[in-house]
């Protein structure tokens, strides 16, 4: 009787047909059936996948969380100074002024914590901006697939540069030394800021209706939306109190400086978006024609 090898790779000897040759046993993974499309759903993913599911947090992320500490960090310090000191009456300050703005203790003796916040703020705002430009144009944000998207997009990345410039120099030239240049200085900060977050609101709105799968955007457009009209009419308030109530100006000033806070961490939640993507990722040639409106996929392929 034929007795079976030890070892169990070794192949059978043949039952009959004395002398046949048996063809070697293939090795294990290629006895494999060829997977259909289900199981390949399910198989292990690529190095590639993996690395795609992970998500990557760059150095820009913080950029607007930080700048948002600072300016908030620095309004609470330069306030809580001039309260803990009695609220003295300042130079700057106005006749039965009890209230003092910002900007007349960015003139006081913390005029330096002043120029600080301010240029790391306006600076702050204006790289938070340019890197979400650069991030839809590198795939790694939802791309703007139209003209008038990334003009608005460059619009507002102008804005806050205007803005920016004009809130570093209103620190430098302070209301005691320069009322003039820096009441201007001022305007002009109030104005590109506000025009800077009027055309983001308005990317977010015509990009949200490019991607209406693409939750994030639309929470992203009405955060930054609600700040704005806050904010914007709180701006105008400010500009009809400045001459006429200085209390109620300086207080609406203070209200909308910490407010200010919640639109930069809006770039923030922006930013950190790109984390869920690699490179490329969501560059047009590789979005799903359902991802994006019927109206506007034949622009996939422009």
């Amino acid at each position: 009787m034929f007795r079976p090898s030890h070892d169990s790779n070794a192949p059978l000897a043949p039952s009959s047909t004395a002398g046949a040759q048996w063809p070697a046993a293939a090795p294990y993974y290629q006895q494999q059936p060829a997977m259909n499309g289900l199981e390949n759903e399910h198989a292990s993913p690529s190095r590639s996948e993996i690395d795609k599911k992970h998500h990557h947090h760059w150095w820009y992320v913080w950029v607007p969380l930080f700048t948002a500490f600072i300016w908030f960090g620095s309004l609470l310090s330069m306030l809580v100074v001039w309260l803990a000191r009695g609220r003295p009456f300042l130079a700057s300050m106005s006749d039965g002024q009890k209230i003092a703005y910002i900007s007349d203790l960015g003139a006081w003796f913390l005029r330096p914590l002043f120029i600080t916040a301010a240029s790391i703020t306006g600076t702050g705002l204006f790289v938070s901006l340019s890197v979400e430009r650069w991030l839809r144009h590198i795939g790694r944000l939802h791309p703007n697939l139209r003209m008038r998207e990334r003009v608005f997009s460059v619009l507002s990345i102008l804005g806050a540069a205007l803005g920016a410039a004009a809130l570093i120099l209103l620190s430098v030239y302070d209301t005691l030394r320069y009322v003039i240049l820096h009441r201007v200085f001022l305007f002009l900060f109030v104005l590109g800021v506000a025009l800077s977050a009027i055309f983001t609101v308005v990317e977010f709105r015509w990009i949200g209706k490019v991607y209406p799968r693409a939750n994030q955007l639309r929470r992203a457009y009405w955060m930054k939306g609600i700040i704005v009209l806050v904010l914007i009419p709180a701006a105008i308030a400010f500009g009809v109190c400045l001459g006429r109530n200085q209390d109620a100006a300086a207080v609406i000033e203070w209200a909308i400086a910490f407010g200010f806070n919640f639109y930069l961490l809006t770039f923030w939640y922006d930013l950190r978006q790109s984390g869920l993507y690699s490179s490329g990722e969501l560059d047009r040639s590789n979005l799903a024609e359902k991802d994006v409106a019927p109206r506007f996929r034949e622009r996939l392929h422009a």
